[in-house]
């Protein structure tokens, strides 16, 4: 690896990777970072101990050697990273995972990385849109649909991760969720 051992460097990776949380800061002064995670548990990403950084283009491997919760994130040290300079220079980056280490889930489980960019079309074959992204409400999560080339209309829609009553079906291998849900929504 060239340049200095914090500075990322570009690696060819064919392995799909998934963005399981990012760097947002520097805690204390021993070198470790705060930690904002996307899984849930949040805990769940210390369950890795090699995470791909990726920042400005550039990624790199790393291994955690410590994490815990603290507060309402995560912090972690990483091996290397001695000092608050070493730790701010990761500031921002994304922390990523190849697909193929995730737990298998069960049947009628899916990540929300499988469900982004899947079209979604409602009980008639009308297409609303893809997959954009998810949210957490609370109460349940919601697909975000936004139109694509062939879409009923221009309408971003907003549409409840309820099963079955909602989401009839997911279909990975077609790529596409059925709704039972109302154009006008």
């Amino acid at each position: 690896m060239s340049g200095t051992k914090n500075q990322l460097t570009a690696k060819e990776d064919k392995a799909e990777l998934i963005v399981l949380g990012k760097i947002t800061s520097v805690f204390g002064i021993k070198g470790w970072v705060k930690v904002y995670s996307y899984t849930d548990p949040m805990e769940n990403l210390l369950g890795y101990s090699q995470w791909q950084l990726r920042l400005n283009g550039q990624s790199k491997l790393v291994r955690q050697l410590d994490g815990r919760k603290h507060g309402k994130g995560l912090i972690a040290k990483l091996e290397g990273v001695d000092t608050p300079e070493e730790a701010r220079l990761l500031s921002g980056a994304e922390i990523l995972l190849s697909k193929d280490k995730l737990p298998k889930l069960p049947e009628g489980d899916y990540y929300w990385s499988q469900l982004i960019g899947l079209k979604v079309v409602n009980l008639a074959g009308q297409l609303y849109g893809e997959v954009s992204s998810l949210l957490e409400t609370g109460a349940n999560d919601v697909l975000v649909v936004k139109a694509c080339p062939g879409s009923l209309d221009q309408q971003e829609r907003l549409i409840p991760w309820l099963l079955p009553d909602v989401v009839r079906q997911v279909n990975l291998e077609t790529a596409q969720i059925e709704v039972d849900w109302d154009a006008d929504f």
